[in-house]
């Protein structure tokens, strides 16, 4: 092969391989928005369940029926089975039932008093003003539904929650290691104060980044 030849089969494979980084960050951008769109309309979804169960008082067959009208209308979309249904109600649930805790600390954040704990008074702080409008906490929609799922299945206090959920963000960790840091009892060994952070992308090599684009495909 000539000197030429082999400078512009260099150049070419440098070429080959900037393509490929820019259509992974494009994939990884448009399966992020695509998560983000998931999420908040599973939000609603679990939202409207709630308030139809609560006034038709609809019960275990509103869900079956509903799921099987769903999957007519959208045969290949697996995100509403009666078993995922239930998550979603369960998910909306978990986040939008304020606890004892946080009803006490929006009313003494609106009079201006200090009652409570900094990492309590810091955590419940931020659930009140992102549970605003209708909308989902800000990062959970950050993360895939696997991972919110074993999220709400294995943390029942609010506040461990998202202890979790932060450190999936920050650290970009794949489902199974967030299986492991709350089954090793992160949260009581690292302690409880929470940090604020500005949550970015996840590089395109991080397993979160995998599972996001692994989750859409299953939908």
């Amino acid at each position: 092969m000539k000197k030429s030849e082999s400078l512009l089969s260099i150049k070419y494979a440098d070429w080959i391989k900037q393509l490929k980084e820019k259509v992974q960050q494009v994939q990884l951008k448009a399966a992020v928005n695509v998560n983000y769109e998931l999420l908040n309309f599973y939000w609603e979804l679990g939202s409207d369940i709630v308030e139809k169960q609560k006034s038709a008082k609809w019960g275990e067959g509103f869900l079956r029926k509903l799921s099987k009208d769903l999957s007519v209308e959208f045969p290949n979309m697996k995100g509403f089975s009666k078993r995922n249904l239930e998550l979603i109600r369960s998910w909306y649930l978990f986040w939008s039932s304020k606890s004892e805790i946080e009803k006490q600390a929006a009313t003494h954040l609106e009079e201006g008093k200090k009652v409570l704990p900094n990492d309590k008074k810091q955590i419940a702080k931020q659930a009140v003003s992102q549970m605003t409008n209708g909308h989902p906490p800000k990062l959970i929609i950050q993360i895939p539904w696997s991972h919110n799922i074993v999220i709400i299945s294995k943390c029942k206090d609010l506040h461990k929650a998202h202890f979790y959920v932060r450190k999936t963000v920050e650290n970009s960790w794949s489902r199974s290691v967030l299986v492991h840091q709350i089954e090793s009892n992160l949260f009581e060994r690292e302690g409880k104060a929470l940090s604020n952070f500005e949550a970015t992308l996840p590089k395109v090599q991080s397993d979160l980044a995998k599972e996001t684009l692994k989750d859409l495909l299953l939908l």
